[in-house]
C-alpha cells in the first residue's frame, strides 16, 4: 500500500487588481512560492493558491475611469497578474478571481448559512469607510481624520445594511490565541489585534453595501452587495470546492498551514477570517504569517507616491534568480525591508557573482587542469580540513530546515552563504595550487576536488526553493544529473559517481555588474513613476556627532524602547552595521557605526533604546530611520540598554 503523502496548504492574499503588480505584491508571492517549493522537495502534497480580489467600490470606480465595464478592467489586469507570475518562475497550483462563477456561487450559500445561523442581523450603518481599503472604522480608529491603513481620506457613510455579530465571538478567538500560541507570527501582530481591536470591544461588522453593485448580490435582497472582505476572504475554501457538488480538494487540504499575507491586512485575516470560519464549524487555519513591507528611501513603497519599481524590469535585465535572491534575501520576512538601486547591485556583485559564482568557476577550472575534466571519486586521501567542511554542510542542512519552517528566509540564506564563504576559505586553506606541484599529494588534491563538487552540489540543493534555474547550471557545469538535486541526496557526500566530467569552459551564472551603470539605470527606472517635484534624499557621510544642545532641544527627543531582530554588517566598511528593530507599533531599519565592538550575531535580542524622530538619513547607501544610543569608555564602545521587562515602543524620559 502506497503510504499518502502528507499535505502543505499556502496561499497569497488575493490581490486588489486596481493597477500593475509591483515588486511589493512579488515579494509576497516569491516568498509564498519559495516555501511551496521548499515542501514540494521534503516530499510533501503542496497545494499553492494565488489569485485576485476583483469585487468592490474601488474597483467600480477605476474601471469606470478607465471607461471599461468592471468585468473588462480586471480581466485584463488577470492576464497582466499571470504574465508576471510566469516570468518570476510562480509554481502556483490555483489562481482563483472572486468572479468565478463557482466562487460566487459558494459565497451566496455561506452567506445564507449566517443568515439562518444568526449570525447576521438587519439594521443601519453610520460610520467611516475608506474606499481604497473597503474598510469600516469607528470615530476613534481614525489618525487625524484620516484611514488608520493608508492615509487616504474616508467618506461619512450612511446606509442600511446588514452586520455580522462580532461580538458574538470575542471571547472564543481570544481563547484560541493563547491556545495556540503560534496562530499569528511575527508575534507582534498579535498583539497589536489584541491590544487594539479585541480588549477595546469588537464591534459588529457592517457586511452589504448598497452604493454600488459590482460585486456578489445577498441572497433574497439583491439591492445590497456583499462586503468585499467576506467574499475575498472565503476564496481559500472555495476554491477547495467547499459549498459545491465536490468538496474533494476541500477535505484533502483544509485547514491551511499557513496564510500569508501583508501586515496591512492582518486584522481582516485574524479577527474577521477565523470568526467566519468559527461560524460556519470550520476548522482555523494553522497560521497566519505577516511580512512587513518594502520601503523605499522616501518611506513605504506605494503607487500613490509613484516611486514603484516593477519586478519585470529587474528581472528582464538582470535574471529571474538574482530579483528572487533579493527579495528573500535582503528583506529579513516579517519586517520592513529596504529597497535600494545600491543594495540590488551589491548583493548581485559580492554574493551571487563573487562568492558563488567564482567558486563554480574556480572548482571547474581545477578539475579541468588537475584532472582532465573529470570528478576525481577514486584514491582520495583526507585533508585536515576536509572533516571541518563536511561538518559545517551538515550543520548548514540542519539551520536550513530549522528557518525554513519557520520561514526566515532571509536567514536561512544567509546561512546558505555562510556555507559559499566556508567552501571559499576550505580552497584557501587545502591549497590545491600547492598540492598539484608535488605528486606525492595527489591523492590529497584529488580529495579536495571531490569535497568541493559535493559542497556546491549541497548549495545547488539547497538553493532550489529560491532560484528555480541557477541550481540546474550549477550541476549542469558539474557534469551531474538532476538526480543530484533530490532532497534525499543530502548528507551523501560520495553522491558523484566514477568518471564525471565537468563542462570545459565554466560559464559565469552571474555575470558581474558594472555598479555605477546599474545603479543608474534602475534610478532610471524608478524615476519614471517618481513624480517631478519628488526631492532625492540627501546622501550624507557617517560621521561621530558630538555637538551641544540645548536642555529645549533634548526635551523634543523621542528615545524609545526597540529589540534587534536582526542585524548584519554592511559592505566595504568597517564601522556600520545595519540593524532591524522592533518598536513594538513598527519595525525599522537603522545604521549604527558600532560594527567595531560588535558582532551582528551578538546583538539579535538586545534590547536597546532608539531616537525614534530622527529625521531619516541614508548612509553608505542604506536608509537609516533613528539612531541607537550608545557610550564610549576607554575607546570601547557600549550600547544604553533599558530593563528587559520595558515593552518595545515604551518611551524613555
Amino acid at each position: 500500500m502506497v503510504k499518502q503523502k502528507e499535505t502543505f496548504y499556502i496561499t497569497t492574499p488575493i490581490y486588489y487588481p486596481s493597477g500593475k503588480f509591483h515588486i511589493g505584491t512579488a515579494y509576497t508571492t516569491v516568498a509564498s512560492d519559495a516555501m511551496a517549493r521548499y515542501k514540494r522537495l521534503r516530499g510533501y502534497d503542496v497545494r499553492f493558491l494565488t489569485g485576485m480580489d476583483e469585487h468592490g467600490q474601488k474597483i467600480q470606480e477605476v474601471a469606470e475611469a478607465a471607461g471599461l465595464p468592471p468585468q473588462e478592467f480586471v480581466d485584463g489586469i488577470a492576464e497582466g497578474a499571470k504574465k508576471v507570475w510566469r516570468l518570476m518562475d510562480i509554481s502556483y497550483d490555483d489562481f482563483i478571481r472572486t468572479t468565478d462563477q463557482h466562487h460566487k456561487a459558494s459565497v451566496e450559500k455561506i452567506f445564507q448559512k449566517f443568515l439562518d445561523n444568526g449570525d447576521i442581523y438587519k439594521g443601519e450603518y453610520e460610520g467611516w469607510h475608506c474606499t481604497p481599503c473597503e474598510s469600516y472604522f469607528a470615530e476613534a480608529q481614525l489618525v487625524d481624520g484620516n484611514c488608520p491603513d493608508c492615509g487616504r481620506p474616508v467618506q461619512r457613510v450612511k446606509e442600511e445594511s446588514y452586520f455580522f455579530n462580532m461580538k458574538k465571538y470575542a471571547d472564543r478567538l481570544l481563547a484560541y490565541y493563547n491556545e495556540n500560541p503560534h496562530f499569528i507570527e511575527p508575534e507582534s501582530r498579535k498583539n497589536e489585534m489584541i491590544n487594539n481591536f479585541i480588549k477595546p470591544g469588537l464591534e459588529d461588522l457592517s457586511v452589504s453595501r448598497m452604493s454600488f453593485d459590482w460585486g456578489i448580490k445577498v441572497p433574497g435582497d439583491p439591492k445590497h452587495v456583499i462586503y468585499v472582505w467576506v467574499d475575498a476572504l472565503t476564496n481559500y475554501i472555495t476554491t477547495l470546492g467547499y459549498a459545491s457538488d465536490d468538496d474533494t480538494l476541500f477535505n484533502k487540504y483544509w485547514p491551511a498551514d499557513v496564510h500569508v499575507v501583508g501586515k496591512d491586512i492582518v486584522r481582516f485575516h485574524t479577527i474577521y477570517w477565523p470568526i467566519f470560519l468559527m461560524a460556519l464549524d470550520l476548522p482555523l487555519p494553522k497560521k497566519v504569517f505577516a511580512h512587513g513591507f518594502i520601503m523605499m528611501k522616501d518611506g513605504k513603497m506605494s503607487k500613490s507616491k509613484g516611486n514603484v519599481v516593477y519586478p519585470e524590469m529587474l528581472v528582464e535585465r538582470y535574471g529571474l534568480d538574482a530579483t528572487r535572491y533579493f527579495l528573500l534575501r535582503e528583506l529579513p520576512f516579517g519586517q520592513d525591508g529596504v529597497f535600494s538601486p545600491e543594495s540590488f547591485v551589491e548583493r548581485t556583485n559580492y554574493d551571487l557573482a563573487n562568492d558563488l559564482g567564482n567558486l563554480l568557476n574556480r572548482t571547474v577550472s581545477m578539475i579541468n587542469q588537475y584532472f582532465d575534466g573529470t570528478v576525481p571519486a577514486e584514491g582520495l586521501i583526507e585533508t585536515e580540513f576536509d572533516q571541518s567542511l563536511t561538518d559545517f554542510m551538515n550543520l548548514t542542512v540542519e539551520k536550513y530546515e530549522a528557518s525554513m519552517e519557520a520561514m526566515q528566509f532571509s536567514t536561512v540564506l544567509g546561512d546558505l552563504w555562510a556555507l559559499v564563504s566556508r567552501t571559499n576559505k576550505y580552497i584557501d586553506e587545502t591549497t590545491p595550487w600547492v598540492l598539484a606541484r608535488d605528486e606525492n599529494e595527489r591523492g590529497k588534491l584529488a580529495s579536495v576536488m571531490s569535497h568541493l563538487v559535493a559542497s556546491l552540489r549541497h548549495i545547488a540543493v539547497l538553493l532550489q526553493p529560491f532560484m528555480t534555474n541557477s541550481p540546474k547550471k550549477v550541476i549542469e557545469q558539474l557534469g551531474l544529473e538532476e538526480d543530484s538535486l533530490k532532497w534525499e541526496t543530502l548528507g551523501d557526500f560520495n553522491h558523484v559517481p566514477a568518471g564525471v566530467k565537468v563542462i570545459e569552459k565554466g560559464v559565469p551564472i552571474f555575470p558581474r555588474l558594472d555598479a555605477d551603470v546599474e545603479i543608474e539605470y534602475i534610478r532610471e527606472q524608478m524615476a519614471v513613476t517618481a513624480p517631478k517635484e519628488a526631492e532625492e534624499s540627501k546622501e550624507v557621510e557617517y560621521q561621530e556627532v558630538s555637538d551641544e544642545i540645548s536642555f529645549e532641544d533634548f526635551m523634543n527627543v523621542d528615545l524609545r524602547v526597540a529589540t534587534v531582530t536582526a542585524c548584519e554588517k554592511i559592505p566595504k566598511t568597517d564601522k556600520l552595521l545595519k540593524l532591524q528593530v522592533d518598536l513594538g507599533f513598527e519595525q525599522r531599519q537603522v545604521v549604527s557605526g558600532i560594527a567595531e565592538h560588535y558582532e551582528p550575531e551578538a546583538l539579535i535580542g538586545e534590547k536597546v533604546i532608539v531616537v525614534a524622530n530622527l529625521k531619516p538619513v541614508k548612509l553608505r547607501g542604506e536608509l537609516s530611520q533613528g539612531m541607537i544610543l550608545a557610550g564610549s569608555s576607554d575607546g570601547v564602545l557600549k550600547l544604553a540598554t533599558v530593563d528587559p521587562a520595558l515593552e518595545n515602543g515604551a518611551q524613555v524620559k
